[in-house]
């Protein structure tokens, strides 16, 4: 991707119907916008947005501080969007489903003397009160570090494992260590910045785990075979909750657009980023398009729970779905922390052409990623980075079953390099987002120039893909095909006319 930014181009005052041609580049200027599109980044105003996360704030400073998954603060953050959208004409369906809460109650490291600051894995294993001691046996390092019982040296057994991020699941990297006989894990990251992970539900976890920097890691594999304490305990609980899913009235139902937020928060705080910013704009999204817009596509709106429990809420609905109700997702559209304070600009490397981690998304993906990047380089410039498509969002089961997926985000706890911080201003060293699943995720946690940014490239988008999906998917807008249809006709019938003013025997045949 380009690292300069192209200049801001004004509003184009477009007729009703009509279609804006970006007078850009040569590619640019072939390609032709819905007006939809245009008319919808004008109308969802990130003041709107705001006023919905002042909502958000509101909910959990007066239910405990939280809206996580099955507390009130969800319920009633739920209940926010899902009357505001009923009101508003949209089909609203509320989706429960169960799953089993977790809630951190003691993290402690205590490593060389020193304490170390450890993050416990979410569904991991509780130690005693007061923890674990045990001498740390560091394994190796390679790319997929841990994730084979051949990793370990023989004297693993009875210790705690220390093992680098990467190659494989941490749940794989917790059972791989627990079955050769280690009584805890400590992973480190591969990257800047904290380690939140999760083992993806209480049915993988065998042995305490934790997850520390990349700093603190390098530091503890100077201490093998030494003595270190760790104490990890949680509360686990079997708990429902439920998703809100809202759909327009109008546009075909066989190549619905979707787009979707996790809307809970961590137990620690209000979660007014992670992910107030995504269903706040969403919401806002949904109601300046109407439930009955004219459109060739449906669309439909994912706030789903229990994101912050291993993608429950998304994971379920997707699983109870039929493969032909699947094939009726269009594309998925994901807005996972889009406000961070201290922002980055990506958007998920559909292509692969970063060359790391997962890979490529689904056949569709790459398309959707180029609709984001040329939008925010062209109308707004501001030039994106690829992020992969790591499995820590709600996407995650959409491209498991090959629904093309795409989104933007603007950094969690990663740290902000130099380059970045040159490119897109903030600081450099500092995560993009300091209050990442903690109390401090509130309202004065947002880069508001950065959500208003991002607002827009949800609803340009939205309205493109709400016109037509022909660049992802082959399908042709309804109109369109018609349109196509009735001009082939109309030259078939030309042709049979001037075939038969010249005589020609075959005018008459097929």
């Amino acid at each position: 991707m380009s690292l300069f930014r192209k200049r801001f181009l004004p509003p184009v005052a477009l007729a009703a119907g009509a279609t804006l041609v970006l007078g850009l580049t040569p590619a640019a200027a072939a390609t032709t916008v819905p007006a939809l599109a245009k008319q919808l980044v004008k109308k969802v105003d990130v003041n709107g947005v705001n006023r919905h996360l002042i909502a958000l704030q509101r909910i959990a400073d007066t239910n405990g501080g939280t809206r996580a998954a099955s507390t009130e603060g969800h319920k009633k953050s739920a209940e926010y969007i899902a009357t505001k959208l009923e009101a508003a004409g949209f089909q609203v369906t509320r989706q429960e489903f169960p799953f089993t809460y977790s809630q951190t109650l003691a993290e402690k490291l205590t490593a060389g003397g020193a304490n170390v600051p450890v993050i416990a894995m979410e569904y991991t294993v509780s130690t005693p009160v007061g923890g674990i001691t045990a001498p740390l046996s560091v394994v190796a390092v390679d790319a997929t570090s841990g994730c084979e019982a051949t990793d370990y040296t023989a004297d693993v057994a009875g210790k705690i494992a220390l093992i680098k991020r990467g190659g494989c699941s941490f749940a794989q990297k917790q059972q791989t260590a627990a079955a050769v006989g280690a009584v805890g894990a400590i992973v480190y990251n591969n990257a800047d910045g904290a380690l939140n992970g999760t083992l993806g539900g209480p049915e993988n976890a065998k042995i305490p785990t934790g997850g520390v920097t990349a700093a603190a890691g390098a530091q503890l594999a100077t201490l093998g075979g030494q003595n270190v304490t760790l104490e990890l305990r949680a509360f686990q609980e079997a708990r429902t909750s439920y998703n809100v899913i809202a759909e327009t009235k109008t546009g075909r139902k066989d190549n619905v657009v979707m787009l979707g937020s996790h809307l809970d928060s961590v137990p620690a705080g209000p979660g007014i980023n992670d992910n107030g910013t995504g269903s706040a704009t969403l919401l806002e999204t949904a109601l300046q398009l109407g439930s009955s817009p004219k459109i060739n596509n449906g669309v439909r709106f994912g706030f789903w729970s229990a994101e912050e429990f291993g993608l429950i809420g998304s994971t379920h609905y997707v699983d109870q779905l039929t493969f032909e109700q699947q094939l009726d997702i269009a594309l998925y559209l994901n807005f996972d922390m889009i406000g961070s304070p201290n922002a980055g600009y990506f958007a998920y490397d559909g292509d692969n052409s970063d060359g790391v981690g997962a890979g490529a998304g689904p056949y569709g993906s790459a398309q959707i990623e180029k609709t984001f990047v040329d939008f925010m380089q062209a109308a707004r410039g501001v030039s994106l980075e690829g992020t992969d498509f790591t499995g820590r969002s709600d996407y995650g089961e959409f491209i498991a079953v090959g629904i093309p997926a795409g989104g933007l985000d603007t950094g969690a706890e990663v740290l902000k390099t130099p380059a970045q911080a040159a490119k897109w201003g903030g600081t450099a060293g500092v995560a993009f987002d300091p209050c990442y699943h903690q109390a401090c995720d509130n309202l004065g946690n947002i880069d508001r120039v950065a959500l208003d940014r991002n607002a827009d490239g949800v609803a340009w988008a939205l309205g493109v893909y709400a016109t037509s999906t022909e660049s992802v998917n082959g399908v042709q807008p309804g109109k369109a095909k018609a349109a196509k249809q009735k001009a082939a006709e109309r030259g078939a019938q030309r042709n049979f006319s001037a075939r038969a003013v010249a005589g020609d025997p075959h005018a008459l045949t097929a």
